[in-house]
C-alpha cells in the first residue's frame, strides 16, 4: 500500500511538472515602473518583411495574389537599372506596412501584440511628440529589395525623427531586428550613413552605434546563407506564387545575404570542396546559373520588345550582377572586421534544432549543374557518403548556428579566425524555424526581460 501511494505521488509530481504552460507575461511584468523612462524600441523586419505597393495605383504587388501571378506583375517587383551608373531605383514601388502574417505564419504580429500588451509599448508615429515616459514603438519599414546602405540611411533618419518626438537630441534607441534587418542594424551601427562599399577601406566610426541603447538580432545571417545563393539560381517561392531569377538579379539584398567569403559553401558528389569563389563571376558562368542560365536569358529576351533590346537588357543586368557580387564581397569584409572601440554589443536570439543548408552540392545530370540544399534530392549519390554531415548543420531551416554566431565552425571550442570578429554580449538559441521566431512566446518572454530591466 505504502509503495503505491508513493509510485501516485510520484506520478502526479512527474505529471505536473511536464505541463507545459505559457508563461504568464502580464503577471511577470506587471511590476514595471509606470513612471520610469524606457528607450524607444524600432521593429526592423527581415528581407521580405514588408508589403510593398504602386506609388501611384497603391495596388498592392507583395505579397502578390493568384491574378498578379497569371499577369505576371511580379516582374514588376524588379528594380529598375541605370545603364550609365548601374545604381538601382524603386522609383514607382514603396514599402508601406509590414507583412505581418501570411496565412498561419505569424512574422510580426505575436511580437507587437507583446510589447503594446503586457510591455506597456504604444505604437508610435513618426512627427508625433511624445507624452512624459510614455512607452513607444516603431516599425522601421523599408524596401527590403535595396541595397543595405540605403536601408541604414533611412533608419538614421527615423532615429533623428524620434529624438525629436521626444525632444530629446542625445536619445538612445532599443533596437529588435529580424534576419536582414540585424545586418542594416550592425552595418548602420558601424558606420552610419556612409556607403563604404565602394572601395576597400572600411573605416569604423560607431556613429550609429552611438545611437542605441540595446539591439536584439533575431536569426541574423552574420556569416550569410546558402540558402539565398540556391534562392536565387532557383527562384524564390512563396505560396502559389514566385520570384524568377531575372528579377532577384535587380535586388541588392539578395547578394547581400550570401555567405561570407571565407566559408565553404560548395561541394561535389563526392562530398569535397570545389575551389570556385562564391563573388567571382566565372563561377556562374562555368556553372551557368543565375543570370547566366540560358534559361533566364532566353526568358529576358522572350519579353522585350525586340531581339536588339533583348540584348541590351541581359547584357545590362550581366553588369549590374558582377557591380553587386563586389559590394556583397566588400559588406562581407565591412561587418567581419574586428572592431576594437564598439560602445554596442549584440544579444543573439536563433534556432538550432532544424538541419539546416551550410553547403551547397553541385552535382551534373546530363549536361547541366543542377544544385542540392537537402541530401534527399540528390539523384545519384554514393552510398558511402554522409551527405547531411556535409551539407546540413543545425539552424533554423534558414541560417545556421555558426553564422548566426558569426563561426566558421560549429564546434564552439574553435577559435573564431582572427578576420572575423563579432561583438556578442550573448545568444539564447530556442527549438524554432526562421520565420516563427518573432511570434515564439519564449523569445517573446526574454525581449520583454531584456528591454525592461533597468541597467
Amino acid at each position: 500500500m505504502c509503495t503505491r501511494i508513493l509510485l501516485a505521488f510520484v506520478l502526479a509530481i512527474s505529471i505536473s511538472g511536464c505541463v507545459s504552460t505559457r508563461p504568464d507575461l502580464k503577471r511577470l511584468y506587471e511590476h514595471q515602473n509606470e513612471g520610469r523612462f524606457y528607450n524607444p524600441v524600432i521593429i526592423i523586419h527581415g528581407f521580405a518583411g514588408s508589403r510593398l505597393r504602386n506609388t501611384q495605383s497603391k495596388r498592392e504587388l507583395w505579397p502578390p495574389g493568384l491574378p498578379e501571378v497569371l499577369n505576371l506583375e511580379t516582374y514588376e517587383l524588379a528594380l529598375h537599372i541605370n545603364p550609365d551608373t548601374l545604381a538601382s531605383d524603386s522609383f514607382d514601388i514603396e514599402a508601406y506596412a509590414l507583412f505581418a502574417q501570411y496565412g498561419a505564419v505569424d512574422f510580426y504580429q505575436g511580437l507587437i501584440r507583446t510589447l503594446s500588451q503586457p510591455g506597456g509599448y504604444k505604437a508610435g508615429k513618426p512627427g508625433t511628440p511624445a507624452k512624459a515616459n510614455e512607452r513607444r514603438y516603431y516599425t522601421f519599414v523599408y524596401d527590403w529589395r535595396d541595397d543595405i546602405v540605403k536601408s541604414a540611411r533611412k533608419l538614421d533618419t527615423l532615429v533623428s525623427q524620434i529624438r525629436q518626438d521626444y525632444g530629446m537630441p542625445e536619445l538612445k534607441v532599443d533596437i529588435v531586428a529580424h534576419s536582414l534587418g540585424g545586418l542594416i542594424t550592425r552595418y548602420y551601427a558601424r558606420y552610419g550613413t556612409r556607403d563604404v562599399l565602394v572601395d576597400d577601406n572600411f573605416d569604423i566610426t560607431n556613429e550609429g552605434a552611438k545611437r542605441i541603447h540595446k539591439a536584439v538580432l533575431m536569426g541574423t545571417p552574420n556569416l550569410g546563407s546558402v540558402t539565398m545563393v540556391y534562392t536565387y539560381i532557383t527562384g524564390l517561392g512563396v505560396g502559389p506564387f514566385g520570384l524568377p531569377s531575372e528579377v532577384l538579379t535587380t535586388m541588392p539584398a539578395v547578394y547581400q545575404l550570401f555567405p561570407h567569403p571565407m566559408i565553404p559553401w560548395l561541394v561535389d558528389i563526392n562530398g569535397n570542396n570545389v575551389d570556385a569563389s562564391l563573388y567571382d563571376v566565372r563561377t556562374w558562368k562555368r556553372y551557368h546559373w543565375g543570370i547566366y542560365d540560358p534559361k533566364v536569358a532566353a526568358r529576358i529576351l522572350e519579353m522585350a520588345p525586340d531581339p536588339e533590346q533583348g540584348k541590351l537588357r541581359l547584357d545590362l543586368l550581366r553588369r549590374y550582377f558582377a557591380r553587386q557580387l563586389e559590394r556583397s564581397e566588400r559588406l562581407s569584409w565591412a561587418l567581419s572586421i574586428k572592431n576594437e572601440n564598439t560602445p554596442l554589443r549584440y544579444i543573439m536570439f536563433g534556432g538550432d534544432c532544424e538541419l539546416t543548408p551550410a553547403k551547397i552540392l553541385v552535382e551534373k545530370v546530363y549536361d547541366k549543374y543542377e544544385v542540392r540544399v537537402f541530401p534527399n534530392r540528390i539523384e545519384n549519390p554514393k552510398p558511402e557518403i554522409d551527405y547531411s554531415r556535409i551539407m546540413l548543420q543545425p539552424g533554423d531551416r534558414r541560417v545556421t548556428k555558426p553564422s548566426l554566431l558569426s563561426r566558421e565552425s560549429l564546434d564552439p571550442t574553435v577559435v573564431r579566425h582572427h578576420r572575423i570578429s563579432a561583438p556578442i554580449q550573448y545568444s539564447i538559441m530556442f527549438c524554432v524555424k526562421h520565420d516563427n521566431l518573432t511570434g515564439n512566446i519564449h523569445f517573446q518572454d526574454n525581449l520583454l526581460n531584456i528591454l525592461l530591466t533597468a541597467d
